[in-house]
């Protein structure tokens, strides 16, 4: 299986694994599923980090590090992705969560989200 993990899953993924579900965490660590992780939640923690607007216990290259030692599979944003981010319809309004949803969609992967309102774009989202 195909998983898109959002920022949230990513950080706990690799920081507090105990803040996930037990179910997800199996998926997680299922050499059966690849997971990927965005560059877009990097951006995200980038942004966010260089506002002052988080307490991250680490700093973005440090998640992109951690992430790619863990395997996990890192997911460019490509053109014709964010082009796919206009056919959603507007349940969410944060545009990376958006850009994320549009990502899973493009794969078929499942998107592993912490966000309920996610939940109203489908089957495809699975919350963590």
């Amino acid at each position: 299986m195909r998983l898109l993990i959002d920022t949230h899953i990513l950080l706990w993924a690799l920081l507090e694994p105990n803040r996930i579900q037990d179910r997800t965490r199996q998926l997680l660590v299922d050499r059966n599923n690849v997971v990927y992780f965005s560059a877009a939640s990097i951006w995200e923690l980038t942004i966010k980090a260089s506002m002052g607007r988080t307490n991250l216990q680490a700093t973005p290259k440090q998640v992109l590090a951690a992430a790619l030692a863990a395997d996990f599979v890192e997911l460019p944003i490509l053109a014709a992705v964010t082009l796919r981010v206009d056919d959603l319809p507007l349940h969410h309004r944060d545009p990376f969560d958006r850009l994320l949803l549009a990502q899973a969609i493009e794969m078929s992967a499942k998107f592993c989200t912490v966000d309920r309102v996610l939940r109203r774009y489908g089957d495809l989202v699975d919350l963590a």
